[in-house]
């Protein structure tokens, strides 16, 4: 994950897709040799030089003001996600080069799994930008059953989407919209945490072992985390359409407090319900079954 090489990519590709005609600007001839908008249009539209623009197109962010970064995400049309990660980006640009560095292994302070378990009605767990699963209440870990099938810890949930595509599918109804989230997500995370050793080692695994991952990381698509809807098919209670709030804490930078909720009355609270009542017996039969044998 070069720093200059996802500038570069992302700019090019952002350019790549926008009409002359979409930007406002005369398309002058009808045969242009590029795809979307040609570098000098850019700079026209940004108020920068050519020569600025594409010394910012070949990877160089590092001189770049917010209020020229601000003036290039107008110009290419870029949304919140994009415009987000192209200041991350040049921070990243100014910042001094390091080495990759292996970030210490995070643990979930107890008073934070307090209150996921204090969460009884709701499957809730938090996790990081790498999509590791790093605490979850009881109904959470019913919910997610199978992805905690893989005996890796922390689980992973891109790790299951991309490398367990049949289990993978089985469970979420609309996989290919999160298979697209999952990797939008994670370019988002290395624009961010461009020398995290454990999600460049992460990134590599998928790269290498999924085609599906590669389209979608050359994609160059990124996403906040954010509220929406999962839809689910659970092995033991079938669908759920589940609304998900992500929310951000601010006690512990880059941490995720995700809960599934559904509307009163709904089959799938009723469902919610039921994977709760047979989460509890599962939990008394191992119980009862270390007992049996303490």
């Amino acid at each position: 994950m070069d720093l200059r090489t996802e500038i570069r990519e992302i700019l090019s590709s952002r350019r790549a897709r926008i009409a002359p005609e979409q930007a406002g600007l005369p398309a002058y001839g009808g045969n242009r040799r590029v795809k979307g908008l040609r570098r000098e249009e850019v700079a026209l539209l940004a108020g920068v030089s050519v020569d600025y623009y594409v010394r910012m197109e070949r990877g160089s962010l590092a001189g770049a003001s917010d209020g020229v970064l601000d003036a290039l995400a107008s110009a290419l049309q870029l949304d919140e996600a994009e415009r987000d990660h192209l200041f991350h980006l040049a921070r990243q640009s100014r910042a001094p080069s390091g080495p990759r560095r292996r970030r210490p292994a995070v643990t979930v302070r107890s008073t934070l799994q307090q209150v996921l378990d204090a969460i009884s009605d709701a499957p809730a767990w938090i996790g990081n930008g790498r999509y590791d699963v790093l605490a979850m209440n009881q109904l959470a870990r019913a919910l997610y059953s199978p992805v905690l099938a893989d005996p890796r810890r922390p689980a992973n949930t891109a790790r299951f989407v991309y490398l367990n595509p049949e289990a993978a599918r089985d469970f979420f109804v609309d996989y290919d919209q999160v298979a697209g989230a999952a990797a939008a997500k994670l370019r988002m995370e290395a624009g961010r945490n461009p020398h995290d050793e454990e999600l460049i080692s992460l990134v590599g695994e998928l790269s290498t072992c999924s085609e599906l991952f590669r389209q979608r990381w050359a994609s160059q698509d990124v996403r906040l985390h954010r509220s929406g809807r999962k839809r689910v098919h659970h092995p033991i209670v079938g669908q759920l359409d589940l609304d998900v709030e992500s929310l951000e804490l601010p006690a512990e930078p880059g941490l995720h407090l995700n809960v599934y909720t559904a509307p009163a009355g709904t089959p799938t609270a009723d469902n919610v319900a039921l994977l709760a009542s047979w989460a509890a017996t599962q939990q008394t039969l191992a119980t009862e079954f270390e007992a049996h044998n303490g």
